[in-house]
């Protein structure tokens, strides 16, 4: 990946407006900043978060707090804790997420 036409800037999360997502169930609430191809988002998913699709983008994705379970359709099951990561290509493997307590997440895709 290479990063061209983006000034230094500093972002204050709590200055974005969050924008609410219905899961198949519960609620998902980005902040977004979009850098021309790049989107940049902290993402909060409220306890019981089952995604409503399968995920065919590339993320980078990192835990804030709380816990995340993420489930690739070939049936791997992954969870992150905060201080974890993972990290997956666009059109590679596709993914959802749920969380049974709540997560808080930075993600770069």
């Amino acid at each position: 990946m290479e990063i061209n036409g983006i000034p230094f800037g500093v972002t204050d999360w709590s200055d974005i407006e969050a924008a609410e997502h219905k899961g198949e169930t519960g609620l998902a609430y980005w902040r977004t900043r979009q850098f021309g191809a790049l989107r940049v988002r902290v993402v909060e998913y409220t306890p019981g978060y089952l995604a409503d699709h399968w995920c065919s983008k590339g993320h980078i994705l990192y835990c804030l707090e709380g816990e995340l379970h993420t489930e690739l359709k070939d049936g791997r099951r992954f969870v992150l804790k905060p201080g974890m990561s993972y990290q997956v290509a666009d059109n590679a493997e596709p993914h959802r997420s749920f969380t049974p307590v709540g997560a808080k997440l930075f993600i770069v895709d």
